[in-house]
């Protein structure tokens, strides 16, 4: 009873302890308590309780039962860290049992193996338990041990293997009520899913398993390690870093194993790693060697010792001491079957190479490279990220770009499995390495075509193929609905008491983690990235007009690819990082030019924006020509106003996350029909004072009530349905609830959204419009089966993104973007909300005179007063995409 309802087990034996049983009753009594101490609690408790049933089992003679206590406090003893003495107990366990008893022995002894990372030893013991245990007709430890067997092979990397054993194990486990084995058979296919590369499923079966411990009231400790391993692999390294550091908090304030703290500690370590927090993961690798040597775990330590070296040369510390130590571990986890060796030797030959001994990094490197043709996509793009390196050595760029070009196409498939545009964006970062050596290669060998190519690439790939519709999930949809109020009582309570509600914020962040999580168990959908970028099509679509800026970033620098009149061509410009801090001048000026009395700070925005333009445009500037721009910048510089610098202020000006993204756009075809949708949500200072002119401007066209006469007024449309081609709706007050919006949008040709809007820097994909009833956020514009053909978002914060993965960018208009959106005019900083009714009166008067929404834009900012509010305003929207 204490795995399949451990409450009950704990409560029963300590009932039968107080009814004075007889030693071999009591010694039962005692071990459950000491499992459930073990497994639950705290470990010295369970040492205690298990000793005295050790003790009581002598004194009855028994030694079937002696034998069996002996392997529970083995087991207590290892997980406690004194792994000889562990060892000693199961040595007398195995030799006081016999026939059934002895090899439930063996079944835990293989489990001690296991996590010593002896496999080897676990494998034989295993081996020789099992046709014992299926003799005995013992389902429960028999599953048990298939499990185990499955677990074992998982780590040698034998994933068909541990197939056949899970699927065997759970056969068994549906005969039985064992809850808690059940649910730590799902964990284990959640397990099993990740090693074969498939993240979406792991996810979902993880969290599953999370589920059922949650019934039963139990720990989770490797659940998380488990967890964070997965998390790790989607590129979501800093919160598999918090939940880790959680557990170790966790576990420590019970008392727990410190087998399990020391694995919690790896995993931190190397989330720390992948997060960019070198010191962060040199202290936690550093005591997570410590307790593995202490627990002689050899195969963990050497695990935590690559990612000790690993933080090390992060913290910019190259020696050859380290090449050394690099290349034992790298033999190390080689001899132990190890699939993270090619790691450790791809490691030890990138040292080398820094250093200059080039003989010895073809030596590491060409070790790692042999993963390139084989296992799961991540093993394989780390033999690719070799090949390339040994390439470079040998002063190849064509094998430079060849090895690169392979490894980015094994990233693209496992993206692609992918369904979550935020795992997709963030999975991109795995591949950085690889597109920034194919950058350096390029910009050697083959000019600025080669260049530009390489660049798009890796650029905003997210963007290449819509996201996985998110599924008809009842689970989903109910939780996405209560988010919304909650959220909205919230607010409510914020402006009501001027105070926030602490039980609905918390409610609140548990809804987010339930959507969020229950997102990124989608499977992509396509099979590819489909059509390559092709730098001729995009010279054509250009003409000889049109200039496209894309902005590359090689070893710090700008380098300005301008494209146009049949030709790329290239320039050298400022450092990224100078273009940064001046950038967040610029945002910083033009927030305090939102409000009146900031006149004098208008020509240091200025001169800012004059600074900007050499940083990041360089000698590029003077060949723009007189016709529209393209900037294509990189997601570190998505902020910069880009109609503040000179060369680009009276321009028909655009922004595209890449070129292919623009192309896209440019294909793209409006809807038939025209629809267009006004929507005025609440709590805006300006009240959204555009939408009523902007309704009577289009009253001709704007959809009848149901049974009125003459023009009605804004919103009064009720029907279920969408309006007609051609129809204006007007949604406000009651009418902007997100599912009526949503609903109008949905194939729309033009949306005006007057609605308060929020970044969200920590969770992008909650970045929100305020309608009605709470939150319009980007997960529901991902539910659309067609995006509107162009959005005007007159709001603050709209075009802010997070820039995440390699080059990608998360927020609401690149959510947009891949469902249908052609254009989008955002805003990038804090504005006035009065000077913002004129600019927009003034765009929509262009796009009625047929203007592109750049175009339109362009005119409108010149329209404008030339006060420095209503200037300010001007620069701090942008038109993205191509309409």
């Amino acid at each position: 009873m204490v795995f399949a309802a451990p409450g009950e087990a704990l409560t029963r034996a300590e009932e039968l302890l107080g009814a004075d049983p007889s030693p071999l009753h009591a010694s039962v009594a005692h071990q459950v308590i000491g499992i459930w101490q073990r497994d639950f609690g705290d470990t010295r408790r369970a040492l205690a309780h298990l000793r005295r049933a050790r003790d009581l089992a002598a004194r009855a003679e028994s030694a079937e039962r002696e034998a069996d206590v002996l392997a529970t406090l083995g087991v207590a003893l290892v997980h406690a860290g004194r792994t000889r003495a562990g060892l000693a107990a199961f040595e007398r366990g195995v030799a006081r049992g016999s026939g059934h008893t002895r090899a439930r022995v063996l079944f835990r002894r293989a489990y001690v193996w296991w996590v010593l990372g002896r496999h080897g030893e676990a494998l034989e013991d295993v081996r020789r338990a099992i046709p014992v245990l299926r003799q005995a007709d013992d389902v429960i430890w028999t599953a048990r041990a298939l499990t185990l067997r499955a677990t074992v092979h998982l780590a040698l990397g034998s994933v068909e293997r541990a197939d056949a054993d899970f699927t065997a194990a759970e056969a068994l486990w549906d005969t039985t009520g064992q809850e808690h084995d059940k649910a730590d058979a799902v964990e284990s296919r959640g397990l099993a899913a990740f090693r074969s590369g498939d993240v979406p499923a792991a996810l979902r079966l993880l969290d599953e398993a999370a589920e059922r411990y949650a019934k039963l009231g139990t720990p989770t400790f490797m659940l998380t390690i488990r967890r964070c391993e997965v998390l790790m692999a989607a590129g979501l390294a800093t919160e598999a870093l918090a939940e880790a550091d959680a557990a170790v908090a966790a576990l420590d304030g019970i008392g727990g194993q410190s087998t399990r703290k020391a694995e919690l500690l790896l995993v931190a370590a190397r989330a720390a790693r992948l997060a960019g927090e070198p010191q962060t993961a040199l202290a936690r690798a550093a005591v997570a060697v410590r307790l593995f040597a202490g627990q002689r775990r050899t195969w963990y330590e050497t695990h935590a010792r690559l990612v000790l070296i690993e933080a090390r040369v992060a913290t910019g510390h190259g020696s050859g001491r380290l090449v050394a130590d690099a290349a034992a571990v790298a033999e190390r986890l080689a001899a132990f079957g190890a699939p993270a060796a090619p790691e450790a030797s791809l490691l030890a030959g990138r040292i080398a190479l820094d250093l200059g001994w080039t003989a010895d990094a073809e030596r590491h490197l060409a070790v790692a490279a042999r993963s390139r043709h084989g296992g799961p996509p991540l093993a394989r793009m780390t033999g690719w990220a070799a090949q390339a390196l040994r390439a470079r050595a040998a002063g190849s760029a064509r094998g430079v770009l060849e090895a690169c070009r392979r490894g980015l196409d094994v990233l693209d498939d496992h993206r692609m499995t992918l369904g979550a545009s935020e795992l997709r964006a963030r999975a991109t970062a795995q591949g950085a390495e690889l597109a920034a050596l194919a950058q350096r290669a390029s910009l050697v060998s083959g000019g600025p075509r080669r260049l530009l190519g390489w660049s798009e690439r890796w650029r905003a790939t997210v963007l290449s193929a819509p996201p996985t519709r998110p599924p008809a999930d009842p689970v989903l949809l109910t939780a996405m609905t209560a988010f919304r109020e909650l959220a909205a009582r919230a607010e409510e309570a914020r402006t009501d008491g001027g105070r926030p509600a602490p039980a609905l914020e918390r409610e609140q962040r548990r809804l987010e983690r339930e959507i969020r999580s229950r997102t990124l168990h989608m499977r992509g959908e396509a099979p590819g990235d489909g059509d390559r970028f092709d730098v001729g099509r995009l010279l054509r679509r250009l003409g000889d007009e049109v200039r496209l800026v894309e902005l590359a970033v090689l070893d710090g620098r700008v380098h300005v690819l301008l494209c146009g009149q049949g030709r790329v061509r290239r320039f050298e410009a400022g450092l990224l990082a100078e273009a940064e801090v001046e950038a967040e001048h610029v945002q910083a000026g033009l927030r305090r030019l939102a409000h009146p009395g900031a006149e004098a700070r208008l020509p240091l925005v200025e001169a800012a924006g004059a600074r900007l333009e050499r940083l990041l445009l360089g000698p590029a500037a003077a060949h723009l020509g007189s016709g529209p721009v393209v900037v294509v910048p990189p997601g570190r510089l998505h902020r910069v106003p880009w109609a503040l610098l000179p060369a680009l202020r009276e321009r028909v000006l655009s922004v595209s996350p890449s070129a292919s993204s623009w192309l896209r756009a440019r294909d793209t075809a409006p809807p038939p029909g025209g629809r267009q949708v006004l929507v005025r949500g609440p709590g805006l200072a300006s009240g959204g004072a555009e939408v009523p002119e902007l309704s009577d401007r289009y009253a001709g066209r704007r959809t009848p009530s149901e049974g009125g006469t003459g023009a009605p007024p804004p919103g009064a449309r009720t029907g279920g349905g969408t309006a007609g081609p051609g129809a204006t709706v007007v949604l406000e007050g009651g009418d902007a609830r997100v599912p009526r919006v949503l609903r109008e949008l949905d194939g729309a040709a033009l949306a005006h959204i007057a609605a308060h809007g929020t970044f969200r820097a920590d969770s992008p994909l909650f970045s929100s419009l305020r309608m009605a009833d709470g939150p319009l956020i980007v997960h529901d514009f991902e539910r659309l089966d067609r995006s509107p053909y162009r959005i005007i978002l007159p709001c603050c914060d709209t075009a802010r993104f997070a820039s995440v993965g390699a080059d990608e960018l998360l927020g609401l208009v690149t959510a947009l973007l891949p469902l249908g959106t052609a254009g989008v005019v955002a805003c990038t900083a804090p504005v006035n909300d009065a000077a913002v009714v004129p600019l927009m009166l003034a765009l929509h008067k262009g796009l009625d005179a047929g203007l592109s929404l750049a175009e339109a834009l362009r005119d409108a900012r010149a329209a404008l007063p030339g006060d420095a509010v209503h200037q300010a305003t001007g620069w701090a929207f942008s038109a993205f995409g191509a309409a």
